[in-house]
């Protein structure tokens, strides 16, 4: 077991559950093949849903070279808009940050998907969506 996963008496109630997912990009449907390309974190106690995306254009060409690079872009952009919320956000930008991550993770692409959902505890649900962009997409 690591150091990160120790909760420590003094730490147990500064730590919040938080849900995240993972953006794939499916860029050819029938060969379910995908590249990571971003993150989205949700925490209800902070009221906090945010995303990092970062798209690694080699990886996603090397699973197909006519792949559409700038509308894949386009999407992931539109999910860190929703996140960020305003105008970025368009309808969304009502919704409180509950309701804007059910929103992001349900399927609705064929190319950007949503990966399953998983659960964590965090002390800082920004640093944490860094965090797992690093460790799971670049």
């Amino acid at each position: 077991m690591t150091e990160r996963h120790i909760i420590r008496p003094s730490e147990a109630n500064t730590r919040d559950v938080f849900e995240y997912a993972l953006l794939r990009v499916v860029p050819r449907v029938e060969r379910g093949e995908c590249v990571n390309a971003g993150v989205l974190v949700y925490c209800r106690a902070r009221s906090y849903v945010g995303a990092r995306t970062h798209l690694d254009e080699a990886k996603l060409l090397a699973l197909d070279p006519a792949a559409d690079v700038a509308g894949i872009r386009a999407a992931l952009g539109a999910v860190e808009g929703v996140c960020a919320g305003g105008a970025a956000a368009g309808q969304a930008a009502a919704d409180d940050a509950g309701r804007r991550f059910r929103w992001l993770i349900a399927p609705r692409s064929t190319v950007v998907q949503p990966g399953p959902v998983h659960t964590g505890l965090t002390v800082d649900p920004a640093a944490e969506t860094e965090r797992l962009l690093d460790l799971l997409v670049r």
